[in-house]
């Protein structure tokens, strides 16, 4: 029986099984093939790929500026520069903004946080059940396993269909919506673009990416990652499966309208939908931690929509844990 099981490897699974593995055996779950959560890394051919979700990091908490500086000199992590331009008139621009990226790809943070870390990949969780002094895990696959401690870092609807009956205080009473958008991997000619990223002022894309001023890789093709507002992922993130061209084109053609790039030849393109992409209102509590039942839920819903509130909630769990009555 190990002693933590970890749901999730995003930043906040990552954050709080490195910070664990330490003194304790500790095994993380994730559904889908590889580390990262949201921050996922798409590969396209050899080192060549996207940014599936998480486009950058920029820090703001004191504690997350200081972890930040670390992996920059570990180069885990490095300065996205270029032509970022910012046309959106409904968001304040910071003017001390930054943005971070893996070296090789976003993903890289939970990579480096768990290197040492015992990970089960494609392993969907489906059920919970508490039978005495310890945790059985039902997965998808019907594998079980049994933990003493339980961690749970999913998108909120999903953690309150898991530990609902469990958690008996007012977390689930809380009103999280989660922001949905559609996200469209692209693949074009060569365009002669110096354009790095652009924040839209439109109502339907809202992001658009050249992965290729990244520079992780040099390609004869460009690649561009275009990602839907929220208010148009809200609407058309539960139907697009049945639509994938149509709604694939929309944002396409939003795309050369808003760049005016000469788009010659497409080689590839990819839709996804991310239903439960991020929180945009922060809770009153960072984390939850139940001594009694040995179970904790901690992610980024509880602070807000970015990366680093996952780090923050993580850390605010780990405290929570009285290590030495475990």
């Amino acid at each position: 029986m190990i002693d933590f099981a970890v749901i999730g490897s995003g930043i906040s699974g990552a954050t709080i099984s490195n910070k664990l593995n330490k003194k304790y055996s500790v095994q993380v779950f994730e559904k889908a093939k590889g580390v990262g959560g949201r921050s996922s890394f798409k590969r396209y051919k050899d080192k060549v790929g996207f940014d599936h979700g998480l486009q950058y990091i920029s820090p703001r908490s004191k504690e997350f500026k200081s972890f930040v500086k670390k992996l920059i000199k570990k180069k885990v992590i490095k300065h996205w520069t270029g032509n970022h331009e910012f046309l959106n008139e409904r968001v304040k621009r910071d003017k001390k903004h930054i943005k971070l990226i893996g070296v090789r790809g976003n993903n890289d943070i939970s990579k480096y946080l768990l290197k040492n870390v015992n990970c089960d990949f494609q392993t969907e969780l489906s059920e919970i059940f508490r039978k005495g002094d310890y945790w059985t895990l039902k997965f998808k696959d019907n594998s079980i396993t049994y933990s003493k401690n339980l961690i749970i870092t999913a998108p909120f609807p999903q953690v309150k269909k898991l530990t609902s009956k469990f958690v008996k205080t007012e977390l689930f009473k809380n009103k999280v919506k989660m922001n949905s958008s559609l996200t469209v991997l692209l693949v074009t000619n060569k365009t002669g673009s110096n354009l790095s990223s652009l924040f839209t002022n439109d109502n339907i894309l809202g992001w658009i990416s050249n992965e290729n001023s990244k520079k992780r890789f040099k390609y004869n093709k460009d690649l561009w990652v275009l990602q839907s507002t929220y208010e148009y992922g809200g609407k058309h993130t539960d139907k697009y499966r049945d639509k994938r061209n149509f709604y694939t084109r929309v944002l396409i053609n939003k795309f050369t309208k808003l760049t005016k790039l000469k788009i010659k030849k497409i080689y590839f393109s990819h839709i996804h939908g991310w239903k439960y992409s991020s929180n945009s209102k922060p809770l009153k509590v960072e984390s939850y931690w139940d001594k009694k039942l040995k179970l904790g839920i901690c992610a980024d819903w509880f602070g807000g929509p970015r990366l680093e509130n996952g780090w923050l909630s993580a850390n605010s769990l780990y405290k929570k844990i009285n290590i030495k009555n475990l």
